[in-house]
Formats: C-alpha cells, sequence, structure tokens
C-alpha cells in the first residue's frame, strides 16, 4: 500500500514539473511584429520624391548644338546657356578687337597716304611711280592720332619714316584682325563647351564613393579602413 502511495506522489510532482517547464518554454517564444508606417512618414517620402521631380523637370539642360549656333552673334551662345555674366566679357573683348583692328586701319592709311606725296601718282606721265625731284630731301605733314581718336596733330615726316610707319601699323591691324577672330572663335567654343557641361548629372549619386570598410583582404581581424566604389550607369 506504501508502494502504491508513493508511486502516485512521484507522478503528481513529475506532471506539475513538466507544466511548468511548458508554460516557462511558451513565454519566451518570440513573436514577428509587422511594423507599420505612419501617415507621417508615407507624407514626407512623398513629398520628397515630388520635390526630386519637380526639381530635375524644371532644371534648365541647354542643346550644345543650338547654343553653337547662336555663339556665332557674339554674346548669344552665353545668354542661351544663362551664363549672362559672360556675355558682357564677351562683347568688350570683341568690341576691343574690332577697334584696335579700326583704329589701326587708320593710322595706316595716315601713312599710306604721306607714302604716296613722296611719288607721282599720275597715271598719264612718263614718270609715273618715280620720287618727286623736289621732295626727295624733304618732308611732309603725316596725321597722328591718339588712342581714342578724338584728337590728332601733323607731324613732319621723311620718306623713310612715312614708310617704317605704314609697315608698323599694317602689321598691327593684322595683328588686331588676327586676335579679333580668335576671340571670336574662342566664345564660340566656350558656349558649347559649356552647354556640355551644363548636361553632365551633378547629384550626389556620385560615379565614384568612399565609404568605409570593416573587413581588409589580408587582416583576419575586423579592421577599419575605406574602399573606394565605383558606379558604372
Amino acid at each position: 500500500m506504501k508502494n502504491w502511495f508513493w508511486l502516485g506522489v512521484i507522478l503528481l510532482f513529475s506532471r506539475g514539473i513538466t507544466a511548468q517547464t511548458t508554460i516557462q518554454k511558451d513565454s519566451l517564444k518570440t513573436q514577428n511584429v509587422p511594423v507599420v508606417l505612419s501617415d507621417s512618414m508615407i507624407i514626407a517620402a512623398a513629398d520628397s520624391l515630388k520635390k526630386v521631380k519637380s526639381s530635375d523637370s524644371t532644371k534648365f539642360f541647354p542643346v550644345p548644338r543650338t547654343a553653337t549656333k547662336l555663339a556665332l552673334i557674339p554674346g548669344m551662345g552665353q545668354i542661351y546657356n544663362r551664363d549672362y555674366w559672360k556675355a558682357p566679357i564677351v562683347y568688350v573683348a570683341f568690341g576691343g578687337g574690332l577697334y584696335a583692328y579700326y583704329l589701326n586701319s587708320i593710322k595706316y592709311r595716315d601713312y599710306l597716304n604721306a607714302y604716296k606725296q613722296f611719288f607721282i601718282l599720275d597715271k598719264d606721265s612718263v614718270d609715273y611711280g618715280n620720287l618727286k625731284p623736289e621732295l626727295v630731301d624733304s618732308t611732309v605733314s603725316v596725321r597722328v592720332r591718339n588712342l581714342l581718336n578724338t584728337n590728332s596733330e601733323y607731324l613732319p615726316a621723311t620718306k623713310d619714316q612715312a614708310a617704317r610707319g605704314k609697315n608698323y601699323w599694317r602689321r598691327n591691324r593684322g595683328f588686331a584682325l588676327i586676335v579679333t577672330g580668335l576671340i571670336y572663335t574662342l566664345s564660340i567654343i566656350e558656349a558649347n563647351v559649356a552647354a556640355h557641361l551644363k548636361t553632365f548629372d551633378l547629384s550626389d549619386d556620385l560615379t565614384l564613393r568612399i565609404e568605409p570598410k570593416l573587413q581588409q583582404p589580408a587582416m583576419r581581424t575586423p579592421t577599419p579602413g575605406v574602399r573606394l566604389v565605383f558606379n558604372i550607369k
């Protein structure tokens, strides 16, 4: 009888221990709790996307071919690219080159006219092209202009002085014409290059980025470092 009594007691205690263990295991079970985004977060994300799209749609992207064609008129290519501060520079440089060509041209003509006074230019004369006997050792008046062409004076000049002045201002006229042509060409090239540069992607998503890295190729333990990331589009 005692044996049956103790056997019953042992069975009751074993069931209690098993029930406690099961309850403890159930209490330790994890549940997957779904993450619910709030309305404010969704609205903020949508607004940010709208801002990015609106900024891309309103951004001006010039056409390089159109900019080059308009640059044939000095300054118009820069205005088309919306580089308004460059247009006055083009106008001043191009206008200065044209004015230098004009001033050197009139000075060349002044010395050329003075040089012609030493020769017989009557085509009906038998001495056409020869020096005038009365001006062989004499001088003639030549007009000398200032830089702004607002005042001038007449100075005496011999035949050699008139020839040197004529050649000097002719070379300056040719040099001014070359510089003006270079300025004109550079303004066209600048408009084309600026239009190409404005079409480049200047966003934060760059092609080359520098990022931190913990795992190094020759290290067995985590070691801080950096890496270069290339984004090929």
